[in-house]
Protein backbone atom coordinates (compact mmCIF):
# COMPACT_ATOMS: atom_id res chain seq x y z
CA UNK A 1 0.00 0.00 0.00
CA UNK A 2 1.50 3.60 -1.20
CA UNK A 3 -0.15 6.39 0.52
CA UNK A 4 0.88 10.10 -0.96
CA UNK A 5 -0.36 13.64 -0.24
CA UNK A 6 2.01 16.91 0.01
CA UNK A 7 5.12 17.64 2.46
CA UNK A 8 4.15 20.45 4.26
CA UNK A 9 -0.33 21.19 4.90
CA UNK A 10 -1.02 24.40 6.72
CA UNK A 11 -4.45 25.40 7.92
CA UNK A 12 -6.85 27.99 9.35
CA UNK A 13 -6.29 31.66 10.03
CA UNK A 14 -3.24 33.29 8.81
CA UNK A 15 -1.96 30.64 7.37
CA UNK A 16 -0.52 32.10 3.97
CA UNK A 17 1.39 33.89 5.99
CA UNK A 18 2.79 30.50 7.94
CA UNK A 19 4.17 30.28 4.13
CA UNK A 20 7.24 32.77 4.91
CA UNK A 21 9.47 30.49 7.02
CA UNK A 22 8.51 27.38 4.91
CA UNK A 23 9.70 28.63 1.39
CA UNK A 24 12.75 30.31 3.21
CA UNK A 25 13.58 26.75 3.89
CA UNK A 26 13.85 25.89 0.74
CA UNK A 27 16.00 28.11 -1.01
CA UNK A 28 14.15 28.74 -3.92
CA UNK A 29 15.17 31.91 -5.86
CA UNK A 30 11.84 32.63 -8.29
CA UNK A 31 8.26 31.88 -8.45
CA UNK A 32 5.45 32.22 -10.98
CA UNK A 33 2.34 32.86 -9.86
CA UNK A 34 -0.56 31.06 -11.25
CA UNK A 35 -3.95 33.07 -10.78
CA UNK A 36 -6.55 34.50 -12.51
CA UNK A 37 -7.41 38.17 -12.81
CA UNK A 38 -9.97 38.86 -9.88
CA UNK A 39 -7.89 37.24 -7.42
CA UNK A 40 -5.28 38.94 -8.31
CA UNK A 41 -7.10 42.59 -7.13
CA UNK A 42 -8.11 40.23 -3.65
CA UNK A 43 -6.27 40.47 -0.50
CA UNK A 44 -5.37 37.37 -0.41
CA UNK A 45 -2.88 37.99 -3.39
CA UNK A 46 -1.82 41.23 -1.80
CA UNK A 47 -1.23 38.61 1.42
CA UNK A 48 1.22 36.59 -1.12
CA UNK A 49 3.45 39.16 -2.41
CA UNK A 50 4.02 40.28 1.56
CA UNK A 51 5.48 36.70 1.68
CA UNK A 52 7.57 37.23 -1.42
CA UNK A 53 8.72 40.55 -0.10
CA UNK A 54 9.97 39.24 3.33
CA UNK A 55 11.55 36.00 1.81
CA UNK A 56 13.20 38.69 -0.78
CA UNK A 57 11.79 35.66 -3.48
CA UNK A 58 11.71 37.44 -6.78
CA UNK A 59 8.61 36.75 -8.88
CA UNK A 60 6.38 36.63 -12.21
CA UNK A 61 2.94 36.40 -12.66
CA UNK A 62 0.59 34.98 -15.24
CA UNK A 63 -3.37 35.88 -14.31
CA UNK A 64 -4.91 34.49 -17.06
CA UNK A 65 -6.28 31.26 -15.45
CA UNK A 66 -10.08 30.83 -16.48
CA UNK A 67 -12.62 28.22 -15.53
CA UNK A 68 -11.40 24.45 -16.67
CA UNK A 69 -8.57 25.64 -18.43
CA UNK A 70 -7.63 24.00 -21.77
CA UNK A 71 -4.95 22.88 -23.37
CA UNK A 72 -3.72 26.37 -25.23
CA UNK A 73 -3.93 28.21 -21.81
CA UNK A 74 -1.50 25.89 -20.74
CA UNK A 75 0.79 25.98 -23.27
CA UNK A 76 0.32 29.63 -23.39
CA UNK A 77 1.56 29.68 -19.98
CA UNK A 78 4.45 27.50 -20.24
CA UNK A 79 5.87 29.15 -23.09
CA UNK A 80 5.67 32.59 -20.51
CA UNK A 81 7.52 30.29 -17.84
CA UNK A 82 10.00 29.22 -20.36
CA UNK A 83 11.38 32.91 -20.46
CA UNK A 84 11.77 33.25 -17.21
CA UNK A 85 14.49 31.78 -14.49
CA UNK A 86 11.43 30.51 -12.38
CA UNK A 87 11.87 27.57 -9.50
CA UNK A 88 8.59 26.50 -8.70
CA UNK A 89 5.19 27.47 -9.28
CA UNK A 90 2.92 29.30 -6.81
CA UNK A 91 -1.07 29.02 -7.45
CA UNK A 92 -3.56 31.27 -5.94
CA UNK A 93 -7.00 29.94 -6.68
CA UNK A 94 -9.66 27.08 -6.56
CA UNK A 95 -8.99 23.76 -9.15
CA UNK A 96 -9.05 26.17 -12.09
CA UNK A 97 -5.61 27.53 -10.52
CA UNK A 98 -4.49 24.44 -9.17
CA UNK A 99 -4.75 22.44 -12.57
CA UNK A 100 -3.41 24.91 -14.56
CA UNK A 101 -0.46 25.29 -12.34
CA UNK A 102 0.22 21.50 -12.54
CA UNK A 103 -0.01 21.99 -16.25
CA UNK A 104 2.47 24.34 -16.35
CA UNK A 105 5.02 22.66 -13.86
CA UNK A 106 4.80 19.42 -16.13
CA UNK A 107 5.50 21.47 -19.38
CA UNK A 108 7.87 23.71 -18.22
CA UNK A 109 10.49 20.74 -17.99
CA UNK A 110 9.76 18.67 -21.60
CA UNK A 111 9.24 19.45 -24.87
CA UNK A 112 6.76 16.83 -24.59
CA UNK A 113 2.80 17.56 -25.82
CA UNK A 114 -0.15 17.07 -22.61
CA UNK A 115 -1.66 14.49 -24.27
CA UNK A 116 1.37 12.49 -24.22
CA UNK A 117 0.88 12.14 -20.15
CA UNK A 118 -3.84 11.53 -19.94
CA UNK A 119 -3.66 8.54 -18.11
CA UNK A 120 -1.85 7.37 -14.57
CA UNK A 121 1.74 7.55 -14.11
CA UNK A 122 2.67 8.63 -17.73
CA UNK A 123 4.73 11.65 -16.28
CA UNK A 124 8.62 10.66 -17.29
CA UNK A 125 10.13 13.42 -15.55
CA UNK A 126 10.75 15.83 -12.80
CA UNK A 127 8.36 18.79 -12.23
CA UNK A 128 8.54 21.80 -10.89
CA UNK A 129 7.61 22.03 -7.43
CA UNK A 130 3.90 23.45 -6.52
CA UNK A 131 3.03 25.49 -4.09
CA UNK A 132 -0.81 25.74 -3.71
CA UNK A 133 -2.46 28.21 -2.30
CA UNK A 134 -6.50 27.12 -1.91
CA UNK A 135 -9.34 29.37 -2.16
CA UNK A 136 -12.11 27.17 -2.34
CA UNK A 137 -13.81 23.83 -0.24
CA UNK A 138 -14.34 21.59 -2.90
CA UNK A 139 -12.08 20.27 -5.58
CA UNK A 140 -8.64 19.10 -3.42
CA UNK A 141 -7.05 19.87 -6.25
CA UNK A 142 -4.11 21.37 -4.06
CA UNK A 143 -3.15 17.86 -2.00
CA UNK A 144 -3.78 15.57 -5.24
CA UNK A 145 -2.32 13.91 -7.93
CA UNK A 146 -4.55 14.60 -10.86
CA UNK A 147 -4.52 17.61 -13.13
CA UNK A 148 -7.54 17.82 -15.04
CA UNK A 149 -7.35 19.80 -18.41
CA UNK A 150 -9.72 20.62 -21.16
CA UNK A 151 -9.64 19.76 -24.87
CA UNK A 152 -11.44 22.22 -26.33
CA UNK A 153 -11.43 20.58 -29.88
CA UNK A 154 -12.46 17.34 -28.64
CA UNK A 155 -15.35 18.90 -25.65
CA UNK A 156 -13.67 16.27 -22.89
CA UNK A 157 -11.72 17.27 -20.02
CA UNK A 158 -8.19 15.48 -19.90
CA UNK A 159 -7.24 13.58 -16.57
CA UNK A 160 -3.19 13.31 -16.08
CA UNK A 161 -2.92 11.28 -12.88
CA UNK A 162 0.50 11.62 -11.51
CA UNK A 163 2.73 11.51 -8.02
CA UNK A 164 4.82 13.85 -9.57
CA UNK A 165 2.10 16.32 -9.73
CA UNK A 166 1.16 16.35 -6.04
CA UNK A 167 2.15 19.90 -4.34
CA UNK A 168 5.07 20.30 -1.77
CA UNK A 169 2.89 22.64 -0.04
CA UNK A 170 -0.95 23.25 0.27
CA UNK A 171 -2.22 26.37 2.00
CA UNK A 172 -6.29 26.46 3.66
CA UNK A 173 -6.56 29.65 4.43
CA UNK A 174 -9.74 30.28 6.34
CA UNK A 175 -10.04 34.46 5.73
CA UNK A 176 -9.59 33.15 1.84
CA UNK A 177 -12.86 31.43 2.27
CA UNK A 178 -15.62 33.55 3.89
CA UNK A 179 -15.93 35.29 0.86
CA UNK A 180 -17.00 32.46 -2.04
CA UNK A 181 -20.28 33.47 -3.04
CA UNK A 182 -23.36 30.53 -2.18
CA UNK A 183 -23.40 28.73 -5.78
CA UNK A 184 -19.32 28.26 -5.53
CA UNK A 185 -19.86 27.04 -1.77
CA UNK A 186 -22.41 24.74 -2.77
CA UNK A 187 -21.24 22.94 -5.99
CA UNK A 188 -17.34 23.22 -4.52
CA UNK A 189 -18.95 21.84 -1.81
CA UNK A 190 -20.88 18.51 -3.53
CA UNK A 191 -17.48 18.26 -5.54
CA UNK A 192 -15.52 17.26 -2.42
CA UNK A 193 -18.73 14.81 -1.13
CA UNK A 194 -18.52 13.25 -4.55
CA UNK A 195 -14.79 12.64 -3.97
CA UNK A 196 -15.02 11.27 -0.35
CA UNK A 197 -17.90 8.74 -1.67
CA UNK A 198 -16.21 7.72 -4.78
CA UNK A 199 -12.97 6.92 -2.98
CA UNK A 200 -14.61 5.10 -0.43
CA UNK A 201 -16.41 3.08 -2.85
CA UNK A 202 -13.17 2.67 -4.96
CA UNK A 203 -11.27 -0.65 -5.65
CA UNK A 204 -8.23 0.71 -4.40
CA UNK A 205 -9.51 1.91 -1.18
CA UNK A 206 -7.85 1.14 1.44
CA UNK A 207 -7.78 1.73 5.30
CA UNK A 208 -5.92 5.21 5.18
CA UNK A 209 -8.33 6.24 2.77
CA UNK A 210 -11.39 4.72 4.14
CA UNK A 211 -10.93 7.58 7.27
CA UNK A 212 -9.84 10.46 5.46
CA UNK A 213 -12.92 9.66 3.18
CA UNK A 214 -15.52 9.01 5.77
CA UNK A 215 -14.54 11.87 8.28
CA UNK A 216 -14.77 14.13 5.12
CA UNK A 217 -18.81 12.70 4.22
CA UNK A 218 -19.63 13.01 7.87
CA UNK A 219 -18.02 16.75 8.04
CA UNK A 220 -19.72 17.96 4.64
CA UNK A 221 -22.76 16.63 5.50
CA UNK A 222 -23.35 18.66 8.66
CA UNK A 223 -21.26 22.00 7.76
CA UNK A 224 -21.79 22.58 4.19
CA UNK A 225 -25.82 23.34 4.37
CA UNK A 226 -24.47 26.18 6.71
CA UNK A 227 -21.42 27.38 5.03
CA UNK A 228 -23.95 27.56 1.81
CA UNK A 229 -26.98 29.77 3.96
CA UNK A 230 -24.09 31.71 6.43
CA UNK A 231 -20.64 32.37 4.19
CA UNK A 232 -19.15 34.19 7.56
CA UNK A 233 -19.63 31.36 9.75
CA UNK A 234 -15.66 30.42 10.55
CA UNK A 235 -16.40 27.47 11.91
CA UNK A 236 -18.54 25.64 9.02
CA UNK A 237 -16.06 27.25 6.50
CA UNK A 238 -13.21 25.82 8.67
CA UNK A 239 -14.93 22.25 8.87
CA UNK A 240 -15.82 22.23 4.68
CA UNK A 241 -11.88 23.55 4.11
CA UNK A 242 -10.86 20.23 5.79
CA UNK A 243 -13.59 18.02 4.66
CA UNK A 244 -12.41 18.86 1.01
CA UNK A 245 -8.66 18.61 1.93
CA UNK A 246 -9.46 14.70 3.83
CA UNK A 247 -11.71 14.27 0.64
CA UNK A 248 -8.68 14.95 -1.62
CA UNK A 249 -6.27 12.96 0.04
CA UNK A 250 -8.89 9.89 -0.53
CA UNK A 251 -9.07 10.31 -4.29
CA UNK A 252 -5.82 11.09 -4.83
CA UNK A 253 -5.23 7.98 -3.29
CA UNK A 254 -7.74 5.79 -3.83
CA UNK A 255 -9.19 7.40 -6.99
CA UNK A 256 -12.64 8.11 -7.87
CA UNK A 257 -15.33 6.52 -10.26
CA UNK A 258 -18.02 6.94 -12.99
CA UNK A 259 -19.50 10.14 -11.54
CA UNK A 260 -16.24 11.91 -12.72
CA UNK A 261 -15.60 10.10 -15.47
CA UNK A 262 -18.91 11.12 -16.93
CA UNK A 263 -18.52 14.68 -15.29
CA UNK A 264 -15.71 15.27 -17.09
CA UNK A 265 -17.54 14.85 -20.55
CA UNK A 266 -20.30 16.73 -19.80
CA UNK A 267 -18.45 19.95 -18.15
CA UNK A 268 -16.22 19.72 -21.11
CA UNK A 269 -18.95 19.87 -24.01
CA UNK A 270 -21.21 21.96 -22.11
CA UNK A 271 -18.64 24.28 -20.33
CA UNK A 272 -20.34 23.76 -17.16
CA UNK A 273 -18.66 24.21 -13.44
CA UNK A 274 -17.27 20.78 -12.57
CA UNK A 275 -18.70 20.86 -8.67
CA UNK A 276 -22.38 20.91 -10.66
CA UNK A 277 -21.57 18.18 -13.06
CA UNK A 278 -21.06 15.98 -10.13
CA UNK A 279 -23.86 17.02 -7.70
CA UNK A 280 -25.78 16.03 -10.47
CA UNK A 281 -24.75 13.21 -11.16
CA UNK A 282 -23.84 11.49 -8.13
CA UNK A 283 -27.32 10.34 -6.92
CA UNK A 284 -27.82 8.96 -10.47
CA UNK A 285 -24.83 7.11 -10.56
CA UNK A 286 -24.58 5.73 -6.86
CA UNK A 287 -28.58 4.07 -7.74
CA UNK A 288 -26.63 2.66 -11.07
CA UNK A 289 -24.09 1.25 -8.74
CA UNK A 290 -26.43 -0.16 -6.21
CA UNK A 291 -28.35 -1.90 -8.73
CA UNK A 292 -25.58 -3.99 -9.78
CA UNK A 293 -24.02 -4.90 -6.41
CA UNK A 294 -26.38 -4.03 -3.47
CA UNK A 295 -23.51 -5.34 -0.65
CA UNK A 296 -21.29 -2.40 -0.86
CA UNK A 297 -20.93 -0.20 1.87
CA UNK A 298 -23.37 2.15 1.52
CA UNK A 299 -23.86 1.76 5.22
CA UNK A 300 -21.34 3.22 6.35
CA UNK A 301 -21.90 6.23 4.04
CA UNK A 302 -25.42 6.42 5.34
CA UNK A 303 -24.09 6.35 8.75
CA UNK A 304 -21.92 9.13 8.26
CA UNK A 305 -24.72 11.36 6.61
CA UNK A 306 -26.62 10.21 9.71
CA UNK A 307 -29.52 8.55 7.66
CA UNK A 308 -30.74 5.38 7.34
CA UNK A 309 -27.73 2.94 6.22
CA UNK A 310 -28.51 2.07 2.74
CA UNK A 311 -27.55 2.91 -0.77
CA UNK A 312 -31.22 4.60 -0.97
CA UNK A 313 -30.69 6.57 2.64
CA UNK A 314 -27.60 8.10 1.03
CA UNK A 315 -29.36 9.08 -2.35
CA UNK A 316 -32.17 10.77 -0.77
CA UNK A 317 -29.69 13.02 1.52
CA UNK A 318 -28.03 14.05 -1.59
CA UNK A 319 -31.08 14.46 -3.49
CA UNK A 320 -32.14 16.55 -0.35
CA UNK A 321 -28.77 18.60 -0.25
CA UNK A 322 -28.36 19.44 -3.67
CA UNK A 323 -32.06 20.86 -3.32
CA UNK A 324 -31.47 22.89 -0.23
CA UNK A 325 -28.08 24.24 -2.82
CA UNK A 326 -30.56 25.40 -5.44
CA UNK A 327 -28.65 22.35 -7.68
CA UNK A 328 -31.11 20.88 -10.21
CA UNK A 329 -31.99 17.33 -10.17
CA UNK A 330 -32.56 16.50 -14.54
CA UNK A 331 -29.59 16.39 -16.15
CA UNK A 332 -31.43 18.37 -18.79
CA UNK A 333 -32.12 21.35 -16.55
CA UNK A 334 -28.01 21.63 -16.87
CA UNK A 335 -28.34 21.34 -20.44
CA UNK A 336 -27.36 17.71 -21.36
CA UNK A 337 -28.91 17.11 -24.41
CA UNK A 338 -30.10 13.34 -25.52
CA UNK A 339 -28.58 13.53 -28.81
CA UNK A 340 -25.25 13.79 -27.03
CA UNK A 341 -25.39 10.97 -24.63
CA UNK A 342 -24.39 8.66 -26.97
CA UNK A 343 -20.97 10.47 -27.32
CA UNK A 344 -20.39 11.54 -23.73
CA UNK A 345 -20.77 7.62 -22.87
CA UNK A 346 -18.37 6.78 -25.20
CA UNK A 347 -15.40 8.94 -24.01
CA UNK A 348 -16.86 8.51 -20.37
CA UNK A 349 -15.53 4.50 -20.99
CA UNK A 350 -12.20 5.74 -22.16
CA UNK A 351 -11.66 8.03 -18.77
CA UNK A 352 -9.46 6.80 -16.60
CA UNK A 353 -11.75 7.70 -13.39
CA UNK A 354 -13.88 4.80 -14.27
CA UNK A 355 -11.34 2.05 -13.73
CA UNK A 356 -11.41 2.29 -9.82
CA UNK A 357 -15.25 2.24 -10.12
CA UNK A 358 -16.85 -0.98 -7.83
CA UNK A 359 -18.72 -2.22 -10.61
CA UNK A 360 -18.22 -1.45 -14.08
CA UNK A 361 -21.09 -0.76 -16.57
CA UNK A 362 -21.61 -1.50 -20.23
CA UNK A 363 -22.17 1.26 -22.92
CA UNK A 364 -25.71 0.26 -22.80
CA UNK A 365 -26.15 0.70 -19.15
CA UNK A 366 -24.62 4.08 -18.86
CA UNK A 367 -26.68 5.08 -21.55
CA UNK A 368 -29.85 3.94 -20.04
CA UNK A 369 -28.98 5.69 -16.77
CA UNK A 370 -28.08 8.97 -18.29
CA UNK A 371 -31.36 9.18 -20.32
CA UNK A 372 -33.46 8.36 -17.31
CA UNK A 373 -31.71 11.53 -15.37
CA UNK A 374 -32.74 13.20 -18.14
CA UNK A 375 -36.12 12.80 -17.38
CA UNK A 376 -36.05 13.17 -13.51
CA UNK A 377 -37.34 16.09 -11.77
Amino acid sequence: MQFNLPKINIFGEQAIEQLIPEISKKKWASALIVTDKFMRESQAYQRVLKVFSSTKIKFKVFDKTSPDPNIELVEEATEYIKNTDCDFILTLGGGSAHDLGKGVALLSKTNKNIKDFVGINKVDHLVLPIVCINTTSGTGSEVTRFSIISDVNEKVKLAIIDDKLIPTISINDTETLITMPPFLTGTTGMDALTHAIEAYLSTEANTLTDAYAIKAIELISENLIEAYNNGKNIVARECMAQAQYMAGVAFSNASLGYVHAIAHQIGGRYHLPHGLCNAVLLPKIIEGVAKKNSSLRFNNIGKAMNVPMSAYGVISKIETMNSKLNIPNSLSDIGVRKDDIDDIVIKALEDPCRMTSPVQFTQDELVHILVKGLQEV
